[in-house]
């Protein structure tokens, strides 16, 4: 599971004492040379941000550096899910604007990364990139398809739990604190009927309204932090 370490003395220790680290995040205007300088000998990814942006990232408030760990980028899927952990599957979402706050949502309630089976053009994933406000850039996202999304789930042993209206329990009622490949569909279609055949579990959201569904971000939302609160108990 994802995790942060923040503050120039944290991140430029854990460089030294080679914790695993995805990426550093610096500010811009500040002076991390020695940071910088661990990041180039090691082959760590180092980006830079305003003051404004580590602010808004930082677990612990105003800081010069956050380092990423416990998450690696990656474009395979099959090193993608030989990793294990929470991965996400957006079948057949096709707003981008929806998929930008859903990878946000993924990304911070410490998934591992995330799936889609629907093209999108250059200025389609420049929108869900601003919808995210650019979390993709911590989380790993890969195209795929349908298909070759679930036999890799299955083939490296992922639980597929879909958040559809047939399911038969909550959330809460099923253990997500393994390997798991959590599925919610796009609001007018739901999960595709090929996935519903390939899930291991079904679950369901309770509803009281008149109106039959909730929006995607709500059922993102709920699997997520249901998923995170059982893993950090």
């Amino acid at each position: 599971m994802a995790g942060q370490i923040t503050g120039v003395e944290a991140v430029h220790r854990a460089l030294l004492e080679d914790v695993p680290i995805d990426r550093v995040l610096v500010d811009r205007d500040k002076d991390t040379t020695s940071i910088r300088e661990l990041c180039e000998r090691k082959n760590i990814p180092l980006e830079e941000g305003s003051t404004n942006d580590l602010w808004r990232m930082s677990a612990a408030g105003n800081v010069d550096a956050l380092a990423l760990t416990g998450r690696y980028q990656t474009n395979s899927i099959d090193e993608l899910m030989s990793r294990g952990g929470t991965l996400w599957f957006f079948d057949g979402v096709t707003y981008s604007t929806n998929l930008g706050f859903a990878i946000r949502t993924a990304e911070v309630s410490g998934a591992d990364g995330v799936l889609l089976n629907v093209a999108k053009t250059h200025e389609e994933r420049r929108t869900i990139r601003r919808a995210s406000m650019r979390a993709d850039r911590f989380i790993p996202v890969i195209y795929s398809n349908t298909e070759e999304i679930l036999s890799k789930a299955q083939q490296h042993g992922l639980a597929i739990v879909a958040a559809e209206d047939v399911g038969d329990r909550g959330p809460w009622e099923v253990d997500l604190t393994g390997d798991v490949l959590l599925v919610v569909g796009a609001e007018r279609a739901g999960v595709s009927q090929a996935t519903i055949d390939a899930a291991d579990c079904i679950v369901k959201l309770p509803m009281n309204g008149f109106v039959p569904s909730y929006n995607l971000q709500v059922a993102v939302s709920v699997l997520a932090v249901e998923a995170l609160r059982q893993k950090q108990q």
